[in-house]
Parts: structure tokens; sequence; C-alpha cells
């Protein structure tokens, strides 16, 4: 069973969309708090990963991204343009059985990272991609979070009563 991608996370026929309108225009990375990326970064890595696991309620599932490896080298001249990266995705289209999946930037910044592309906008003659985050989740929260623990900010998320779980969750 799928599991439902990041809901703002950019597809990879998005992504290619949006370099293919000018193959000179340069390109930048925002993190999710707003800081840039050093406009020296490389695009080392284009790869499918493919997650295949078992939730807490025993259910088997799969995410499939695109992921993007971003490195920033020593030269401070280097920038990298919106044809050179559609090249890099060409080269990488046979690792891909669609491109309806989610894009993520891997950055390292203290730690290595993963970064929804959640948009691409011109802002002071680059195309800028913003990155957002990404977070936990319980998959089977109607079989595992016990009755009475839910915040009632959140009930909606935990409409339907536990079934499996004895008062502590499931183990």
């Amino acid at each position: 069973m799928p599991v439902p991608t990041h809901p703002l996370a950019m597809t990879l026929a998005e992504l290619k969309t949006a370099l293919s309108g000018d193959p000179e225009q340069l390109l930048q990375l925002r993190l999710p708090g707003g800081d840039p990326v050093p406009v020296s970064f490389h695009i080392t890595e284009v790869g499918q990963v493919t997650k295949d696991f078992i939730d807490c309620g025993g259910t088997r599932r799969t995410v499939t991204t695109c992921q993007l490896q971003a490195w920033v080298g020593p030269d401070d001249d280097h920038r990298i343009h919106a044809g050179k990266l559609l090249g890099i995705l060409r080269k990488g289209a046979p690792l891909f059985g669609s491109e309806d999946i989610p894009v993520e930037i891997e950055y390292e910044h203290g730690l290595i990272s993963q970064y929804p592309v959640s948009s691409i906008g011109m802002v002071e003659g680059a195309l800028v991609f913003s990155l957002t985050t990404k977070h936990t989740d319980c998959l089977a929260k109607e079989l595992c979070v016990p009755r009475g623990t839910v915040p009632a900010m959140f009930a909606k998320a935990f409409a339907k009563p536990a079934s499996c779980c004895g008062p502590g969750g499931c183990d």
C-alpha cells in the first residue's frame, strides 16, 4: 500500500517542466527556515529511493521518491543552471518508472537530511527551490493510539477507536 506523500512535495514531472523554460537560468536552494544553500552547490547524484516497510499496524507500505544530492564544493565560482539539472535528470530517467513521484533534495547542513521540494519560483533572477521539512507519523493511528490520550486539536486525525491495543498502545 503506498504511503501518502508530503502534501506540498513537487513531482519529478513538475520539476522538469519548471526547468525547461530557460536552460541558462541559475538555480538556488532555500532551506525550510529560509536560509540559502551556498550558490556553488553541485547536484552530485540523482536516484530513485524506494522504502518498503511494515507500519505499526502491520500494513506493508512503499514510498518512492526522486532524490537529488546537493553538495557544496570548494569552487566558489561554480553555478548550476536549469539546463544542467535537466540534463542530469535525463541521464537518470531510466531509473524512474514514473515521473509522478515527489522530489527531495538531500543536503548536509550539520546532518544529512532530505527535504521535499515544495515549490520553485523566480527570485532576483534565479529559480529558487523552496525546501520543506519531513515529519514522522503513525500510519495506523486507528489501531495504535490509546483512546482518551489524544489532545482535542488532533481529534480528527485519531477519529477511529483503538481496537488492537491496550491502554499503552501497540507494542
